[in-house]
């Protein structure tokens, strides 16, 4: 078998990675081709490389966030009471590995959906599956999910992903089915995966917000058990740009 049918078979059998890497090695002078040994460790590494440059870029399509950022693009200012040490901790991911969440609150305006959206960022990276939903939008999912017959697929697809991330929180009335599918979705959720979840509330009137005893007890019981909070001061960054 020739050199141009080997990469042809890389091709059909979407050994992408090994493909190109192969091809470059062909491109080269004989006199520069690696040894046997050291060709099937280049290929073998290029096709790994490629396999998980493809899932995170997957990774990255599903989460839907809302601004393509990363932990690197953060702004630390005195001012805006957010130390670049509390983001390196949790730019390992190890928290979503201990299931906690993280809240992060402030005025609107000062980077809470951008902190949010740079750690789903990270998280994906990291090969975490993340998603993340305005809740706004959220609610109209569950509208559209109870109809077409999807609200269980839809509530499977939540429960499997390692990181979700609800922004917006607090904004907007939440009627009883909502506040029943966060109670579901935070109870799969308990002690298996992690959610950020972000705020113009501050976390102690969280409950008020969720205006229901028995069912704001609940939710928040499982929220906070395992948590920490960013809270984020100043005024909008959006006037300084």
């Amino acid at each position: 078998m020739n050199a141009q049918s080997t990469l042809q078979l890389m091709q059909k059998m979407k050994l992408l990675g090994m493909a190109c890497s192969y091809e470059a090695i062909l491109d080269l002078p004989l006199d520069k081709h690696p040894d046997t040994h050291n060709c099937i460790a280049t290929l073998v590494d290029a096709e790994l490389q490629n396999r998980a440059h493809r899932r995170t870029q997957m990774l990255l399509r599903l989460s839907k966030l809302r601004y393509r950022t990363s932990i690197h693009d953060i702004i630390y200012r005195p001012e805006r009471n957010l130390k670049k040490e509390v983001i390196a901790q949790l730019a390992d991911c190890s928290y979503i590995d201990r299931a906690e969440n993280l809240f992060v609150t402030g005025a609107t305006g000062c980077g809470k959906s951008y902190i949010a959206c740079a750690l789903g960022n990270q998280a994906c990276l990291m090969g975490y599956r993340t998603l993340y939903f305005n809740m706004n939008r959220f609610c109209e999912q569950i509208a559209i999910a109870k109809v077409d017959g999807s609200f269980i697929r839809w509530i499977n697809r939540i429960q499997r992903t390692s990181l979700i991330i609800f922004d917006d929180f607090g904004l907007q009335p939440l009627n009883h089915q909502i506040k029943l599918t966060l109670l579901q979705i935070f109870e799969d959720r308990y002690a298996k995966s992690s959610a950020i979840i972000c705020s113009q509330l501050p976390v102690a009137k969280w409950y008020d917000y969720l205006d229901d005893p028995t069912l704001a007890d609940a939710i928040m019981d499982r929220l906070t058990a395992k948590s920490s909070k960013i809270n984020l001061l100043g005024d909008s960054l959006r006037k300084s740009t």
